[in-house]
C-alpha cells in the first residue's frame, strides 16, 4: 500500500525544518508555488511546519504549455490536502519582460505570500544588487522570515527533497535564458567566483547579507527618530541617518536614488531653496521646514518632462 505524501513529507523534511523560518503552528500561510523544485519544497515544508497552507500559482501565459504547470501544482497540492488558487495574468511580449512578469506576479499574489527563495537565490540577489549599485539595504537582499522561510536551505536540498518524495518539478526553460541578467549571474558569475575563491561563495554571500540586514535594521531604527521635515535636524544628523530618513519620506513605491536624496539634503543644508525630485514633485525649504510639493497634473497634451521618466530610477532589486 502506497504511503500518503504527507506522511512521507514529515520523514523527508525532518532534517531541514529546523533551518526554516515558518510562522507558528496553525498560522495561515499563502505560498507562491510555480511548480519548480524550490516552490514545491516550500509547499511540503510549510505543511510539515503545521501551517494552514494555501497554494497560489500564477500563470503568466508566456509559454504555450504554461497551463500544464498549474496542473502539476494542483496534483501535488491535492496529495498534500492543500487548496490551490490559480491566478492568470497577461504580461505580453516586450521590453523588461522579467521585471513586468515579476510585477504582475506580485500584484496577483496575496500580500505577504511566502516564496521558495533559497540561500543560492540570496547570493545571486546580493551580486545582482551590487551590480546595480545598491547600498546597505540592497546588499542585505532578502530577509529571513515568514515571507522567505526556506532562505537557510540550499537549492540542491530542495531538489533532493522533491526527489525523495517522487515529485517531478516543472522545468522552466526561461531559467537558462542568458537574456536575463540573473541567469548569467547564476550560471556564469557564481561558478567563476567559486573557482577564484577556491570555495563555495554562496554561504559567504548569504552571511554577509545577514550581517548587513542587522546593520540596516539598526540604522533604520535610528533614522526613524528623525523628523525628515525638520531641516535643522536633518542637517545636523549623521549623513547616513539623514539620507535614510529622507529616503523613507520621499519613497513612492520604490525608494528614490542617491542623487535625488542628496539634492534634498542640499535643501536641508540651505545650499539651495528647492530641489526637483521627479514626477513633477519638488522639495522646498520654508521657515526651517522641508515641504514636499505634490505632483502637478500636466496640461492636456503636454508631454512629461525628463524628470518624470527618471524619478525613482533604482527599480526593483529582489526577485520573488
Amino acid at each position: 500500500m502506497t504511503r500518503p505524501l504527507r506522511t512521507l513529507a514529515h520523514e523527508a523534511a525532518a532534517p531541514l525544518i529546523g533551518r526554516c523560518s515558518f510562522p507558528d503552528h496553525g498560522a495561515p500561510l499563502s505560498c507562491a508555488v510555480s511548480g519548480g523544485a524550490d516552490s514545491l519544497a516550500l509547499l511540503v515544508l510549510a505543511v510539515v511546519a503545521g501551517c494552514d497552507v494555501t497554494a497560489h500559482h500564477v500563470d503568466h501565459g508566456l509559454r504555450e504549455d504554461s497551463a500544464e504547470d498549474a496542473q502539476v501544482v494542483a496534483a501535488i497540492a491535492g496529495a498534500l490536502g492543500i487548496e490551490v488558487v490559480v491566478h492568470r495574468v497577461n504580461v505580453g511580449a516586450g521590453p523588461n519582460l522579467e521585471a513586468r512578469a515579476r510585477s504582475a506576479r506580485l500584484g496577483a499574489l496575496p500580500p505577504g505570500a511566502a516564496t521558495g527563495h533559497t540561500a543560492d537565490d540570496q547570493a545571486e540577489t546580493v551580486l545582482l544588487n551590487l551590480l546595480r549599485g545598491a547600498a546597505t539595504d540592497g546588499l542585505a537582499a532578502m530577509r529571513s522570515g515568514p515571507r522567505h522561510p526556506i532562505l537557510g536551505l540550499r537549492r540542491a536540498e530542495t531538489h533532493d527533497l522533491c526527489s525523495q518524495l517522487g515529485l517531478h518539478p516543472v522545468e522552466d526553460p526561461t531559467n537558462r535564458d542568458p537574456a536575463h541578467l540573473r541567469n548569467r549571474i547564476r550560471h556564469e558569475l557564481v561558478p567563476v567566483l567559486c573557482e577564484l575563491a577556491d570555495r563555495d561563495i554562496v554561504p559567504i554571500l548569504a552571511r554577509q547579507a545577514r550581517l548587513l540586514a542587522d546593520d540596516a535594521a539598526l540604522l533604520g531604527e535610528l533614522a526613524a527618530t528623525l523628523d525628515p521635515t525638520d531641516a535643522r535636524a536633518i542637517a545636523n544628523a549623521p549623513v547616513s541617518l539623514a539620507r535614510r530618513a529622507l529616503r523613507e519620506w520621499l519613497r513612492c513605491g520604490y525608494p528614490p536614488d542617491l542623487a535625488t536624496v542628496d539634492r534634498v539634503l542640499s535643501v536641508a543644508f540651505g545650499s539651495t531653496r528647492a530641489a526637483d525630485i521627479g514626477s513633477g514633485r519638488r522639495v522646498r525649504r520654508s521657515r526651517g521646514r522641508l515641504c514636499l510639493d505634490p505632483a502637478l497634473e500636466p496640461e492636456p497634451g503636454q508631454p512629461l518632462g525628463p524628470q518624470d521618466s527618471d524619478v525613482l530610477s533604482c527599480g526593483p532589486g529582489v526577485p520573488d
